[in-house]
């Protein structure tokens, strides 16, 4: 039961105003990405370290766009299909910029992009052994989430939907189970497409919602990323008031006795 509107978002002890969280990719440059983040409000961003310059200052890099004083950047794991890879990836991310808290997600194959639960696994024992935190891209199955929560994770994001494929929330009551059993915080990553989505997601109890794709492949990237702000804002609001309950017949606004 939320107590307070205003609770703080806490991700491995660090408190965070917003529960949008977004990633860097795919924008048409990285001018871009900064006016997106800023317009989401997001404090937290995601680096797909095989993919995007951190260490190289020949060439332009994020940081020059998004002051890691101000963002908490979040490497992850996009593209690594196999547990060794991941756990690779992440350890030269923390030679690299020093990061521990981390967003790891193993992929089963390049056509869903779902994830290998049994690589993500044997992932998150390890870097959780290395002292990582780790937030972990998932299945929509609550065995699953309990287990990888047990094994330690800071957060577990179960999968609204394929990877960019804008679809929506597709199995809610999936998510609102692994919601009711959790202790840590459960963000909806991967699936959302447009506004509504990220209130569905919200509505459920999310604690927050992960997405790229929706906002970096909207028309209008920048007003999108606003809209997206407001519609997690609207989607917690809607959570806390608590949704009036459905019924299968009309119940009238106004009485139907003494009518003249």
């Amino acid at each position: 039961m939320i107590k307070d509107m205003n609770d703080k978002f806490t991700i491995a002890g660090a408190d965070f105003c917003s529960r949008l969280i977004v990633g860097t990719g795919k924008y048409r440059d990285f001018e871009q990405t900064a006016r997106a983040v800023e317009a989401s409000g997001a404090e937290i961003v995601t680096v797909a370290l095989r993919r995007v310059n951190v260490t190289d200052p020949g060439q332009p890099m994020l940081m020059d766009y998004l002051d890691p004083k101000k963002y908490t950047y979040l490497p992850n794991t996009a593209g690594c299909f196999s547990a060794d890879e991941a756990v690779r990836t992440l350890r030269l991310a923390r030679e690299a910029g020093g990061w521990k808290l981390v967003k790891l997600e193993v992929l089963g194959d390049q056509k869903t992009l779902y994830p290998n639960m049994v690589e993500t696994l044997q992932a998150t024992e390890t870097l959780i052994g290395d002292g990582f935190e780790v937030m972990v891209y998932c299945s929509d199955d609550p065995i699953m989430a309990r287990r990888l929560e047990d094994l330690g994770c800071c957060a577990i994001m179960p999968l609204g939907g394929p990877i960019g494929s804008g679809l929506g929330i597709q199995n809610p009551v999936q998510i609102r189970l692994i919601i009711e059993q959790a202790n840590v915080p459960v963000l909806v990553d991967a699936g959302v497409g447009t506004a509504s989505d990220a209130a569905v997601a919200m509505e459920l109890g999310c604690d927050g919602v992960l997405m790229n794709t929706a906002i970096a492949e909207a028309k209008d990237p920048i007003a999108m990323a606003r809209a997206m702000k407001l519609a997690v804002q609207a989607g917690r609001t809607a959570y806390f008031a608590g949704r009036m309950p459905k019924k299968l017949y009309a119940d009238p606004s106004s009485p139907l006795g003494g009518l003249i």
